[in-house]
């Protein structure tokens, strides 16, 4: 039984390999490149794309339980329906899917309307999956690390409605329980969703006065301007993927990105521990300047 990871040499692709080498499983991992790939021993690589067809039938073969993890990328929906129809082809009833929280409710944001859209092929083809939904990635912030101590501001729109940012180590942890839980039962599991939260929900206020305590000077909030948020993306992410994240900043502003009730016990219970908070990540950070 072998548990086949997309997204293998990314961020979270890899812890999660990473994971599950750990509780003695046995990995496949699909890459692009395979002189790139730098993986713990053990772990299998499979040469493939998402959309050249045979390697992925190649890749697939054999394989027991999928997690599908895809890039935000223009054809993203494509990429995501391609492999699952693959999967589906292959026999492969064991499925932990990376969507994003609020999929259904971000609706005019386009990586998150894609997701959505692949979340309704899980469910009404009646795959048995489990569909992790992940709120804004703490990491993320790493990115804007040297504005926000060069020029005393946090720039990222979250507004004041707030966001319950999760930690990608804890996202990599969960989606490898998962993926355990999946292999190891008897029989597939039936279709389950899973939002993947922070510790709290935090305001841009809020995460300006984190940085003001962990660097010892004011830091103030700057995040409302989409349209300068655009435009400063732009610099270093094509037009279109800059769009698309002030399609989801004005989102933030609007609605926010808040856990249900429960949300935060379900994880921790999961875990086992608490939740990483976002301040343990900016003294991390801060530390590592």
């Amino acid at each position: 039984m072998t548990i086949l990871i997309t997204g293998a040499t990314g961020n979270i692709g890899s812890q999660v390999i990473q994971h599950l080498v750990n509780r003695g499983a046995d990995v496949r991992a699909l890459v692009r490149d395979p002189s790139q790939a730098n993986f713990p021993a053990g772990v299998a690589v499979a040469k493939g794309d998402f959309l050249d067809i045979d390697s992925m039938r190649a890749a697939f073969d054999g394989i027991s339980t999928l997690f599908l993890l895809n890039a935000v990328v223009p054809d993203e929906f494509t990429q995501a329906l391609i492999a699952l129809n693959v999967a589906r082809s292959a026999g492969i009833d064991r499925i932990v899917y990376l969507s994003v929280i609020h999929a259904d409710v971000y609706v005019n944001v386009p990586h998150f309307a894609g997701k959505f859209a692949v979340e309704r092929m899980i469910e009404q083809m009646g795959m048995a999956a489990t569909i992790l939904r992940p709120a804004y990635f703490i990491q993320n912030d790493l990115t804007i690390k040297d504005v926000v101590a060069g020029h005393g501001v946090y720039p990222m729109p979250v507004g004041d409605r707030g966001l319950a940012m999760i930690d990608v180590r804890d996202i990599a942890e969960i989606a490898a329980l998962e993926l355990m839980r999946r292999e190891q039962a008897a029989q597939p599991l039936p279709l389950t969703r899973i939002n993947l939260v922070g510790p709290e929900t935090l305001a841009g206020t809020d995460i300006a006065a984190i940085w003001s305590d962990v660097l010892g000077r004011p830091i103030n909030y700057g995040g409302g301007d989409t349209a300068a948020f655009e435009q400063n993306l732009k610099q270093f992410m094509p037009a279109w993927m800059a769009y698309d994240m002030r399609m989801m900043g004005e989102r933030f502003l609007t609605d926010g990105m808040l856990p249900e009730g429960g949300d935060v016990e379900r994880l921790t219970t999961l875990l086992g521990r608490p939740l990483r908070s976002y301040r343990a990540f900016a003294s991390e950070a801060a530390a590592s300047a």
